[in-house]
């Protein structure tokens, strides 16, 4: 990764972490409450989910951690509100995977099937990573916009937890819709 793209993923991460997004709450019921904690570094979020039909209406997060916790959650909040259900299940599994394959490059494991897209297609590990062990950006990361900002977050096994809490809550959230 150049020093110019980590500059860049460095100030879209702290603008997220100072001015985060959709914070506050909705009211429950109607909406979706769901809490998800972090016990290695402390970081709690509260996020609420406001579904009609098979659209996420609005999201609202009540988040207390790092700021890598605070940034993802603030970037998932932007790129989820008002998409479909459906639509939000890819930007999930594109999210973790992303993550996934950089755990997998870190723990040596190069065998790991976690490097594939989230569309699927079978792809070698190996293929995108620059001379760091980065990943450097994909189609597939195209789609999830301002999040790639957290592939450095890999750099840094331990603080993975921190960058998918979020993401990880807003699973249970949606298994609570059904």
């Amino acid at each position: 990764m150049t020093p110019d793209l980590e500059d860049l993923y460095r100030e879209i991460i702290l603008d997220h972490y100072r001015n985060p997004r959709n914070t506050g709450e909705l009211k429950s019921p109607p909406a979706i409450r769901t809490v998800g904690f972090n016990p290695l570094c402390g970081d709690e979020i509260t996020l609420y989910l406001d579904i009609e039909g098979d659209i996420l209406k609005d999201v609202k997060i009540d988040i207390r951690g790092c700021s890598i916790s605070q940034s993802s959650a603030s970037m998932m909040s932007e790129a989820i509100k008002g998409k479909h259900i459906a639509e939000i299940q890819q930007f999930i599994q594109s999210f973790k995977s992303m993550m996934s394959v950089h755990k997998a490059q870190l723990a040596g494991d190069e065998t790991s099937t976690q490097g594939k897209l989230a569309d699927n297609d079978p792809g070698e590990v190996d293929d995108n990573l620059d001379d760091d062990g980065i990943v450097e950006q994909t189609l597939e990361d195209s789609k999830l916009g301002e999040l790639t900002a957290l592939r450095g977050v890999v750099q840094f096994p331990v603080r993975i937890k921190c960058a998918t809490l979020a993401w990880n809550t807003l699973i249970q959230g949606l298994e609570e819709v059904g």
